[in-house]
């Protein structure tokens, strides 16, 4: 498993070069890996803190954004663009990348149910952290999602 520093900030306190980290890991996994052209600048980033996971090299490796209650979801914190490198893919720290980012969410906006948009696919994967799928499913970007919550 490999050993991954975790930071949070909020968007003003991001260098350029860590901005630039961060939309170039979003674009690679979203965009190009997901074959799925889509909006990425949402301007959702503003009000967001950044979870920024980083391997030994110093690279960018495993990302997240966090929302307080009610700018993302009504009444609920959120989490979302997680994203991990395939450079690190398999090797456990997508679930380092949620305990912290749920550890944060937690810290930051206190005891608060999270919800999420989750991809289909990953379904088992955030219920290993307690998220409990809605069934409310949808396509976002030609991609099956799903709405799960975690509550406290």
């Amino acid at each position: 498993m490999s050993n991954i520093t975790f930071q949070c900030l909020p968007f003003d306190s991001l260098s350029l070069r860590q901005l630039y980290a961060v939309l170039a890991l979003r674009i690679d996994v979203f965009i190009v890996e997901q074959n799925c052209p889509f909006h990425d600048a949402d301007g959702k980033d503003f009000i967001a803190w950044h979870c920024l996971g980083y391997d030994e090299d110093g690279d960018l490796v495993a990302y997240t954004r966090l929302f307080d209650v009610n700018l993302s979801f009504e009444g609920y914190t959120s989490i979302g663009r997680v994203a991990t490198s395939n450079k690190v893919r398999g090797q456990g720290v997508g679930q380092k990348l949620m305990a912290y980012s749920i550890k944060q969410c937690e810290k930051l906006y206190s005891q608060q149910p999270i919800k999420i948009g989750a991809q289909m696919y990953l379904l088992k994967f955030y219920e290993s952290f307690g998220f409990q799928s809605t069934r409310e499913e949808y396509l976002e970007d030609g991609i099956p999602h799903v709405i799960m919550i975690r509550e406290v």
